[in-house]
């Protein structure tokens, strides 16, 4: 049915809209310089607490898958984000995140054998230059490590999206425990890296504990499992072409709770990203008998990536998974 559809793409833009408020939760509430900590803390008790509700664990080839597809989508993608952020000048991460579509239609191809279409490649490209537009600034000279983390987290999580599609998951095992294994596997895989890189934990006042709060429960929990529903019930390049709702998201809060302007120019990449945005949801959509071989494989994010921390401006605003 076209409205379930409708009301399912709609239920999975919650997570890119969701990740769009890191960028402000992160550089408002939380301590600064402290991006692995912060990966941490949003993916394992997030992850912890869905095992906990779920109260599933996986088993035989799903330990691994879920070691894999963990380290794609949250224990690599997290570090390699943050590290980009850090080291590209303005909105640059942002920019070659919002590249993701394109990433996956080419490994819809390879590894789903869904034959790349004109318009999903138009497409790809007009979001990531309406994106280009709304957060990119012009800002000294590309950091070659910093645009190789850039391309290998976009690359990492486009990669994590297709194989969640393609491999399932198994009969009886719903979405909530599929994040949770995911989340958890992430988490676990960032800890040992924050404590060897930025040591041991920072003082947290009320105020950080509520943005980490924030970030485990609405912003990861609830977000990761409402993307990863999406990605069982819509196509892969449906679901990733959704993405550019992160950075634009960043923008209207940059520009109705800090101030921030919007020039005519970042107007116009707005609508250019949001008008691919919406083209991209108008490929055919999954039928009962699809879904159903889906779930019998036994095996089926931001594009989120973040801006730099040091930059208050629109510029800084970025897509964060």
């Amino acid at each position: 049915m076209a409205a379930d559809r409708a009301a399912l793409t709609l239920l999975t833009a919650l997570a890119p809209i969701s990740w769009g408020t890191t960028y402000a939760v992160t550089t408002e509430f939380l301590p600064p310089d402290r991006p692995l900590f912060t990966g941490l803390m949003r993916a394992l008790p997030a992850g912890l607490l869905l095992l906990a509700v779920a109260r599933v664990l996986p088993r035989g080839a799903w330990w691994w898958k879920s070691v894999v597809l963990g380290a794609l989508n949250i224990g690599a993608f997290f570090p390699l984000l943050f590290l980009s952020a850090y080291r590209l000048p303005g909105g640059m991460a942002a920019v070659v995140g919002s590249v993701g579509p394109l990433f996956v239609v080419g490994l819809s191809a390879l590894l789903l054998g869904q034959r790349p279409t004109v318009r999903n490649v138009l497409t790809g490209v007009v979001a990531a230059f309406g994106v280009s537009l709304v957060v990119l600034k012009a800002a000294g000279a590309l950091d070659p490590l910093g645009l190789l983390a850039a391309l290998a987290s976009t690359a990492s999580m486009s990669a994590g999206t297709v194989l969640t599609k393609r491999w399932g998951r198994p009969d009886g095992v719903g979405p909530l425990a599929l994040t949770g294994w995911q989340l958890t596997a992430g988490g676990l895989l960032i800890a040992p890296l924050a404590v060897l890189v930025e040591g041991a934990p920072p003082a947290l006042d009320g105020r950080a504990a509520a943005g980490y709060l924030y970030l485990a429960l609405a912003n990861t929990a609830v977000a990761y499992w409402l993307w990863f529903r999406g990605i069982g019930r819509l196509s892969a390049t449906q679901v990733t072409f959704l993405g550019p709702l992160s950075p634009l998201t960043a923008a209207v809060i940059g520009w109705a709770a800090l101030g921030q302007a919007l020039a005519p120019l970042q107007l116009a990449g707005m609508a250019l990203a949001f008008g691919a945005t919406v083209a991209g949801q108008l490929g055919p959509g999954r039928t009962t008998a699809g879904r159903a071989s889906f779930r019998s494989a036994g095996s089926f994010s931001s594009p989120e990536q973040t801006g730099r921390k040091d930059s208050m401006d629109l510029t800084g605003s970025a897509l964060r998974r």
